[in-house]
């Protein structure tokens, strides 16, 4: 009867700690866990903008959407001051169209776009060498569907032709897809490339 009880008292100890150590490997991360590589390859935690409403943008020099630069410039211009941080991540990944350096794409925005927006390092938001922020943005706020707007068939249908179950997956699609952080740090809003950015521009004010 001792060995039994000896044994279950054993087993109980082993299942709090196997439980402490699954909460603890099951963490819930917040949006300020992480961090991002700037142009210079310095870190930028994302800790620092607590309390801001961020815009998380993958971006390209080379696409049909790129004069967003423009409008983003222009909200940031507008809301800086009030709270807003932009992240602009330069992306590759889609139709190869941000080829060049990080300096000679900063080159180009500020060249083309005048932008004044911290500009990070191009890295990569889906597949093995994705941004862990870009893992974390993708289980908060899934693909909820193509907005009709310029591009929007075209897209839609190169999609289709590359992956028949594109619109199940969450994975980023194209160029200038945005995330909203509130100042909360909780993601509340994914705009596709089509959407259009009025709708951003109100949406992003609203939070401020």
């Amino acid at each position: 009867m001792k060995k039994i009880i000896t044994s279950l008292f054993l087993m109980g100890l082993l299942a709090v700690s196997t439980n402490s150590y699954a909460e603890e490997g099951n963490k819930i991360m917040s949006i300020y866990d992480y961090s991002v590589k700037n142009a210079k390859n310095e870190d930028v935690k994302l800790a620092d903008y607590n309390g801001k409403v961020i815009l998380i943008v993958n971006t390209a020099t080379g696409c049909g959407f790129t004069p967003h630069y423009e409008q983003l410039e222009s909200m940031y211009k507008k809301f800086h001051d009030k709270g807003l941080e932009i992240i602009d991540i330069p992306c590759h990944q889609f139709g190869g169209q941000a080829p060049g350096t990080d300096d000679e794409i900063h080159q180009f925005c500020t060249l083309h776009y005048n932008t004044t927006f911290p500009q990070m390092k191009k890295s990569e938001v889906n597949g093995e060498n994705e941004l862990p922020l870009y893992t974390y943005l993708k289980q908060q706020k899934g693909f909820e569907g193509l907005p009709e707007g310029k591009y929007s068939e075209l897209l839609i249908k190169m999609f289709k032709e590359k992956d028949p179950d594109y619109d199940k997956k969450p994975d980023i699609k194209w160029n200038f897809t945005k995330f909203v952080v509130n100042r909360k740090g909780e993601v509340v809003r994914r705009f596709e490339p089509t959407a259009d950015m009025n709708e951003v521009e109100k949406f992003v004010e609203s939070l401020l």
